[in-house]
């Protein structure tokens, strides 16, 4: 996640030295209008690097999803589920998507704000078994770790329902 959160930061960076210098606060509603003007103002090979930059957050994202679900299924759940099955099942709604000709910049959108939803059912829960001595041993959470991570769980979840109301 650190890696994606990286490429993310610099394409944001990236986006506001391009476009908002030059007064073009709204560019950011197409991909297409992405691509074409970062080709134009930073060179012809600007485009396909931010594709690939943003094909590199994707991945690295999903990977950390799938993981995550993994570890969980297996140790929680105690159950397997094969490896291509998994990837098969996340990928069929985004291949989808792309096959029925759906707008990709809405797609992005509307992804993130799926997984946003399932944000708080990670953390919520994350929360209480790391505040729980039976199940984390001596690494369990103390109370300033409780309170901030608190905190912080508050604060995306909060965050995130916003994200929700108002897509």
């Amino acid at each position: 996640m650190g890696i994606a959160g990286l490429i993310n930061v610099a394409m944001l960076a990236t986006a506001a030295a391009v476009f908002h210098a030059r007064g073009m606060a709204g560019a950011g509603g197409d991909l297409g209008q992405v691509f074409n003007g970062l080709n134009s103002y930073l060179g012809e090979h600007a485009g396909v690097v931010f594709g690939i930059a943003l094909l590199a957050s994707g991945i690295a994202s999903s990977c950390v999803g799938t993981m995550s679900g993994q570890v969980v299924m297996q140790g929680f759940v105690r159950r397997q589920i094969p490896v291509f099955a998994r990837r098969a099942i996340t990928m069929i709604p985004a291949l989808t998507l792309i096959g029925v000709g759906f707008d990709p910049t809405r797609a992005l959108v509307l992804s993130q704000v799926f997984l946003s939803f399932g944000i708080p059912f990670a953390l919520i829960p994350l929360l209480f078994f790391t505040c729980d001595r039976n199940l984390m041993g001596t690494l369990v959470n103390r109370r300033p770790m409780l309170l901030t991570a608190g905190a912080v769980v508050a604060v995306i979840v909060t965050l995130n329902v916003y994200l929700l109301v108002t897509t």
